[in-house]
């Protein structure tokens, strides 16, 4: 794993540290590199039970590294189609994972920094974050998904609204908004996320995987579609140790002990 990314696992938990602070976790090809890797490990890692993303330092990331971008000269368009593909693939396995996903916004979060941020099922951001767009302002346009979770949390007036006039959000304005779920003092925040992270964990997480699912699909389906998922995905739980525990747990007055199937 590169530096530029750290990977713990700890308690069911796996968490992914963007580690370029000194350039505001900026994503330069080595931090786009580790992402990978961290996603395919985890991916592949049955103890893992739900997902903590966050940078290191007081940023969570700034989007992509414009220095970089402009040593590329005239390569930068062919660099871009050499090195986005397997980061799109690498977005779109992280927020399929069938696990929870919180981020933990630390700070500033802009351009390819939103997509990590949003592409969490929950979204916890710190009083001094600051969102903003940023492609339009450079003349290149959103990647990464940014557009779509954008439109996902708070709609497509919002998102015109970010993406073309590259306003910056604060926390309080992204919690009016939807962009995030709850906001927290600086010095909190990671002890909620990590309370939030190994609370999802512990629960049953192969309900919450197909919930997850559900809700992710619920716009494109029709209604008899959707009760046709509902249906087949109640009955696997109902046949799962999960779905048995907890109607016994709650009979029985006691906490439930989930395993995740």
């Amino acid at each position: 794993m590169a530096d530029e990314v750290l990977l713990q696992l700890e308690d069911a938990v796996g968490t992914i540290i963007l580690n370029r602070p000194e350039h505001g976790n900026a994503i330069d090809a080595a931090l786009a590199d580790g992402l990978m890797r961290a996603i395919d490990r985890l991916a592949s890692e049955p103890r893992v039970r739900a997902v903590l993303i966050t940078g290191a330092g007081t940023k969570f990331c700034l989007g992509g590294d414009i220095d970089g971008m402009k040593a590329a000269g005239e390569a930068l368009a062919q660099n871009m189609e050499r090195d986005l593909p397997p980061l799109h693939d690498a977005m779109l396995k992280l927020a399929s994972l069938p696990v929870p996903i919180i981020s933990a916004v630390n700070g500033s979060v802009g351009g390819g920094g939103l997509s990590i941020a949003l592409c969490a099922d929950l979204v916890l951001a710190a009083e001094s974050m600051k969102l903003r767009g940023g492609y339009s302002a450079i003349g290149l346009t959103p990647d990464l998904g940014a557009s779509w979770f954008l439109v996902q949390r708070a709609g497509a007036t919002c998102a015109r609204q970010i993406l073309f006039l590259n306003r910056v959000l604060t926390a309080g304005e992204c919690l009016s908004c939807g962009l995030v779920d709850a906001v927290y003092p600086d010095e909190r925040l990671p002890v909620e996320a990590r309370t939030l992270a190994s609370q999802l964990a512990a629960g049953a997480t192969l309900s919450l995987g197909r919930i997850k699912r559900l809700i992710a699909g619920a716009s494109s389906r029709s209604l008899a579609e959707h009760l046709d998922i509902e249906r087949e995905y109640m009955i696997a739980s109902g046949r799962s140790h999960d779905g048995m525990e907890g109607v016994a747990a709650f009979l029985e007055k006691r906490p439930p002990n989930f395993l995740g199937r």
